[in-house]
């Protein structure tokens, strides 16, 4: 059975192929047709004698994907079509893997020709205004849809074009959802809201798909409407939610001339003249870390940003290496004091053995400590595990462990400790 459907799919994909060549003859002439106008052509194209004939039961299909291979991105189209998938994997020719409540499966589809998936990325990234060739091998975007890519292109890709598109959601996830999902207890969440709107500084660490930027947008909608807030990011995927006064900036990559760059630094120094209430900064990755610092240091508190790291003790190491990477000159110490003054709470999100998202721990920054040269801190949350259901699914809570020392900030926003 699974050879008679084989058999039926890659004849259908060799009919596609002839239908499609004779489309692309059409659009020589005429290359400035609506996506009503493509649809009609393919009728035409479709239904014409001489066309290979296609089963009636097919042709919506073949309409579709010979819609998709011309206007939008092939085959890829069916999955970022589908919100249940969050991350669509391409291997060059050698398969799709998606990723899919978590779990990471391999596709049935794939693109049978490296020149297909070099047209995508070249797609893709022209609808950014960036380049992806050998001198520019590595090259991140984004879609209309707000969906981030990541490209990497041959020769770095000795198998063929890699995309990696990692899909957000249509709506914002809301607290309430993750409190729902057992992500966060209701406590935890009802404590970070309460620092969010009294301007407490909040950095969120955790590993590569553990949920830090859902987190940021979520923990985003207890900041007041009436404030003035920046957004900073190499590529737009933060979704704020409820703000009037919004205003996002994106990086920009030099063209081929090595003109035109704007770096997140540049954004965050620019963002300091455009009197914003809050800056958040996606993610800091390099240099710009310093710049953040110093933001959050000359009276912009309440801001927030994301970084990767294994805890937020390994992610206190990383931010100093990344001020390191601005200026080799600043001694470790200044760089601490920095950080310890800067940053008020820390949330560590972790994506665990049952692929589960959830905050594993909260932690307040004391302050510097002279004598030993250390960034003091006390956890606030953790997360004890309690064991396994029949499914496998981790059982456990986000438990109170500490008290939060510094009410100031608290205390100026009208905001009591019962309240948190």
């Amino acid at each position: 059975m699974d050879k008679i459907i084989s058999f039926e799919q890659n004849a259908r994909a060799g009919e596609t192929v002839l239908l499609r060549q004779r489309l692309l003859e059409k659009l020589e002439y005429d290359k400035d047709l609506t996506d009503t106008e493509i649809l009609q052509l393919i009728d035409e194209v479709m239904t014409d004698p001489s066309a290979p004939y296609i089963r009636l039961s097919n042709r919506a299909a073949v309409r579709w994907e010979l819609f998709n291979s011309l206007r939008r991105l092939d085959i890829l189209q069916e999955l970022l079509d589908d919100n249940s998938i969050t991350e669509i994997m391409v291997n060059g020719t050698d398969g799709i893997f998606i990723e899919r409540d978590g779990r990471v499966l391999h596709w049935e589809k794939s693109f049978a020709d490296p020149e297909k998936v070099k047209d995508i990325v070249q797609q893709i990234v022209a609808g950014c205004n960036r380049v992806a060739n050998e001198s520019s091998a590595i090259v991140d975007a984004r879609l209309p849809g707000g969906e981030r890519v990541n490209a990497v292109m041959p020769p770095i890709a000795p198998d063929g074009p890699i995309i990696t598109i990692r899909r957000f959601p249509d709506e914002p996830i809301k607290m309430e959802q993750l409190i729902a999902w057992n992500s966060i207890s209701q406590e935890a969440a009802r404590f970070l809201y309460g620092l969010t709107r009294a301007k407490y500084s909040i950095f969120i660490s955790g590993g590569t798909g553990s949920g830090k930027t859902t987190f940021l947008n979520a923990l985003s909608n207890a900041i007041p409407k009436d404030e003035r807030i920046i957004t900073i990011e190499d590529n737009c995927e933060l979704q704020i939610q409820n703000a009037e006064n919004l205003v996002r900036l994106e990086a920009r990559r030099a063209n081929e001339e090595g003109e035109g760059e704007v770096t997140i630094r540049d954004l965050i120094r620019a963002s300091l003249r455009m009197r914003p209430d809050r800056i958040i900064v996606g993610e800091v990755r390099g240099g710009e870390t310093l710049d953040m610092l110093q933001a959050l240091n000359t009276g912009h508190d309440g801001s927030l940003s994301t970084g990767h790291g294994n805890s937020p003790k390994d992610m206190l190491s990383r931010l100093e290496m990344m001020v390191l990477m601005a200026s080799e000159t600043i001694p470790v110490t200044a760089i601490r004091r920095q950080i310890a003054s800067g940053i008020d709470i820390m949330v560590h999100l972790s994506r665990i053995r049952d692929k589960s998202r959830k905050v594993m721990e909260i932690l307040e920054i004391d302050g510097y400590d002279v004598p030993s040269g250390e960034i003091l801190t006390h956890t606030l949350f953790s997360f004890a595990e309690e064991g396994e259901d029949e499914n496998g699914r981790i059982l456990g809570r986000l438990q109170r462990t500490g008290q939060l020392k510094h009410t100031e900030k608290l205390k100026r926003a009208g905001i009591t400790e019962a309240e948190l």
